[in-house]
């Protein structure tokens, strides 16, 4: 349950994280302190990986796995959390065994990547705390070298919830497709703009998994996975087409990893802490130079 506190100059919120079992307040003054800044460093042409040896100053865009929900150690939003197990703690942590690591968390649960998304959802009552375009990009540390991307999960099975209570009518293929356009730009416009603010990020957008295959999904009729699985692999491949000058994507609708049952929560969404370790191993090799690139075609994306 969300619910605003406001003050005089900033506002908190108060979450209640299910799957954890905790409330956390969190307030957004420093996160707005960070955002006013009105200078911009030069804008490089093509950012890269940050050198090795050098500081990394890490900001990660994410809903609650950037928080690090379903592990033993989630963390407080906005927080640098260092002992967390989330796949964001965990990189920075691998981060600083070689270099400093400056850490900014914009992580937040229950919040989509797409205000399309987030609108949807709104209309068919589910709860929502916001969006990445929105509520996150604009503090983007402005001196940011590296930034990681991970949602369309959230959003995926808000559009499933839609169609089910009968928003596609009678051309669920059609309606997929149109949401999925408007994704694909509301994505354009959140690595658009953390460009803008961070002209010198080597950012790395992970991509979405066919969430028909993630062990909650077991429990829906195979129509409902087909369907799940169809919104998945065209959100996937939006977040495909983000790649470009000094943005890589991590293919994670085709990497077997993100489908191991031992790699679940009790939930069977979130990842335990394995799963995040598996994804912070491979965000690692990619900040160290390993090459990356997304398949355009697999078996994962056409399980069901």
């Amino acid at each position: 349950m969300l619910r605003p506190v406001h003050h005089a100059h900033c506002q908190a919120f108060v979450y209640g994280l299910g799957v954890c079992a905790i409330g956390i307040v969190i307030s957004g003054c420093e996160l707005i302190e960070k955002a006013a800044s009105p200078t911009s460093p030069t804008p490089v042409a093509t950012p890269a990986p940050p050198a090795a040896a050098t500081p990394v100053r890490y900001t990660a865009i994410g809903a609650s796995d950037a928080n690090g929900v379903g592990s033993t150690a989630p963390c407080v939003p906005f927080t640098a959390c260092d002992n967390g197990t989330g796949y964001v703690p965990v990189l920075a942590r691998q981060l600083r065994a070689s270099r400093g690591v400056t850490l900014t968390n914009l992580g937040l649960p229950a919040s989509v990547l797409s205000p399309s998304v987030e609108t949807i959802a709104r209309q068919h009552n589910r709860e929502v705390t916001g969006n990445f375009v929105d509520r996150q990009m604009p503090f983007v540390p402005r001196d940011s070298t590296l930034v990681t991307i991970f949602g369309g999960g959230n959003d995926a099975n808000a559009i499933g919830d839609a169609i089910e209570k009968g928003a596609a009518g009678s051309t669920i293929q059609g309606y997929i497709d149109t949401q999925a356009r408007a994704f694909g730009a509301d994505f354009d416009r959140l690595v658009r703009g953390v460009r803008e603010r961070a002209p010198e990020a080597f950012i790395i957008v992970l991509n979405v998994p066919n969430l028909a295959s993630l062990p909650y999904a077991a429990r829906y009729p195979v129509e409902h996975r087909r369907v799940l699985q169809a919104i998945s692999v065209a959100f996937s491949r939006e977040a495909n087409r983000q790649a470009g000058p000094g943005v890589v994507v991590m293919d994670v609708m085709c990497d077997a990893g993100m489908y191991a049952p031992a790699h679940f929560s009790r939930d069977g969404f979130h990842p335990n802490d394995a799963g995040y370790a598996h994804m912070a191993s491979r965000l690692a090799a990619i900040v160290g130079g390993s090459p990356t690139s997304a398949a355009s075609a697999c078996s994962y994306m056409s399980a069901h």
